[in-house]
């Protein structure tokens, strides 16, 4: 005989940052709500793990400065709640001074009053001693910007509904009410809202569509230690930073000030190999690595040039490497949220954005850039 199928207002599936602000926010609303995690909390198979994230406004794109001006709101909203802390450490942007991405993100934040210092080749060392500038780049500081405690913050946004974890979804049976079965029960929503990263599309498969989330790719996070210890660290003052473009990679190189690990800088390269979720440590490219290398001994001195601990975290990517933030194209009451190659920061804005929508409210942004139907073309070709 078939068990009573447990009744809630709204499924989320997955509970990383975006799934995990989302249940967050649909309890806020007084929503009974369920929150499902495939693997046993906390783990590290995804991408919300790890200490440590950047917090910025510096974008490219209006619309991202404009989210981050509701998500440090948000996120200070949190800090009382929860006891998160966000260390203000500035964020250094580096970059070929009149091509590529340094200029459009210049722009922007001196277009939305967004508190930033243009340093000179003349003031760099005295404001970032133990860097090179490269030949051609500009710099500034986004002084709004910093460090975000990531795996404290989502701890603390769980603590709020019910979490199942270790229960992996089966099955979707869309529907006025929609059917979600796992590994460990059957529950029956009016409304599901899917967050499940890397996995997005092994659930999209049982409501008929595939997103272009083609790039599913592994970063390797790595640790380069100090040769004098705490010459980076966030005691002295040294930003978080994010170099455009470089003779070493056409890709954006970032990082963090020691902290979470002492003595180690975490320094990643922005982009990785393709990889399946499931087996992620059969991806052994280390080509960003040596990049990185690269770029350290260059510009890095103080550091010695060979990580000293590599962790990987997964990325999401679509085509535009815009995030997907809307309504299956069938179902109304079935909401996604995924392609967050770039997306920790923006949690408490995109848990309330999927809120909203799985509420059928008017989105608090206009959310044209993320919708489904930008990729149509892709899509045919998907399914």
């Amino acid at each position: 005989s078939m068990s009573a199928e447990e009744d809630y207002d709204c499924v989320v599936i997955g509970a990383g940052v975006q799934g995990s602000f989302t249940a967050y926010q649909l309890a806020k609303h007084n929503k009974k709500t369920l929150l499902l995690e495939q693997f046993i909390l906390p783990h590290t198979r995804g991408s919300s793990h790890g200490q440590t994230r950047i917090i910025r406004k510096a974008y490219e794109q209006d619309i991202y400065t404009q989210m981050m001006g509701e998500g440090y709101q948000l996120w200070a909203q949190l800090e009382k709640e929860a006891g998160v802390t966000l260390y203000q450490t500035g964020l250094l942007v580096m970059g070929p001074e009149t091509s590529g991405e340094y200029p459009l993100v210049k722009n922007t934040l001196l277009k939305n009053k967004v508190p930033t210092v243009i340093l000179s080749r003349d003031n760099f060392h005295q404001h970032i001693p133990n860097m090179v500038l490269s030949e051609g780049h500009g710099a500034l500081l986004d002084e709004t910007a910093g460090v975000l405690f990531a795996d404290r913050a989502l701890k603390a946004v769980q603590l709020g509904g019910v979490i199942r974890d270790n229960e992996k979804v089966m099955e979707i049976k869309p529907g006025s009410v929609v059917k979600v079965t796992t590994s460990g029960g059957a529950y029956q929503a009016r409304n599901v809202v899917i967050t499940a990263g890397p996995w997005t599309n092994k659930l999209l498969a049982h409501t008929g569509i595939q997103l272009p989330l083609e790039q599913t790719v592994k970063i390797n996070v790595c640790y380069w230690k100090e040769k004098i210890p705490g010459t980076y660290g966030v005691k002295q003052r040294f930003p978080c930073f994010v170099v455009t473009g470089s003779l070493e990679s056409k890709e954006h190189i970032y990082g963090l000030p020691s902290n979470e690990y002492p003595d180690l800088v975490k320094i990643c390269y922005h982009m990785g190999s393709k990889t399946d979720p499931d087996y992620r440590d059969l991806q052994t490219d280390t080509s960003d690595i040596d990049i990185l290398k690269r770029y350290v001994s260059r510009c890095i001195p103080g550091l010695v040039p060979e990580p000293a601990v590599v962790e990987s975290c997964m990325y999401t990517l679509t085509p535009d490497r815009h995030f997907v933030l809307d309504y299956h194209p069938n179902y109304s009451n079935i909401v996604i949220g995924a392609g967050f190659s770039h997306g920790f920061k923006f949690g408490p804005v995109i848990g309330k954005l999927l809120c909203e929508l799985s509420l059928g409210e008017v989105p608090s942004f206009d959310l044209s850039p993320f919708k489904i139907r930008r990729f149509q073309s892709e899509m045919k070709s998907a399914l």
